[in-house]
């Protein structure tokens, strides 16, 4: 086809409708509302758990007992920059990087 059929096939311009400039304007005001939904419903309990698991890593110390997120049940021996160093059991020791720790438990 060609662009003056193209043209030709098109509604007429209605008057009395919402002008072009302001139908712009409610489309960004709704994209911008979109965002500050996604913002409060999805960005900002992301990063709030992301501050609370740092925090918690921070406090680690020796003898606390942590769940790593392979499952372990560990108690810490020594805390290094980067790792744990943990014990599973009577003379078994290992590291664990300190972003795979995954909650502190109380002691049963």
């Amino acid at each position: 086809m060609h662009l003056t059929a193209l043209i030709a096939m098109a509604p007429p311009p209605q008057s009395g409708g919402p002008s072009a400039g302001s139908a712009m304007v409610m489309n960004l005001v709704f994209i911008g509302l979109i965002m500050v939904i996604f913002y409060f419903l999805l960005i900002r309990p992301q990063q709030q758990r992301q501050k609370k698991h740092q925090r918690m890593i921070e406090a680690l110390k020796k003898g606390d007992r942590i769940l790593t997120t392979g499952g372990l049940y560990c108690t810490v021996l020594n805390v290094k920059d980067d790792r744990i160093v943990a014990t599973i059991g009577d003379d078994i020791k290992i590291e664990v990087a300190k972003a795979y720790v995954a909650a502190v438990v109380a002691r049963e």
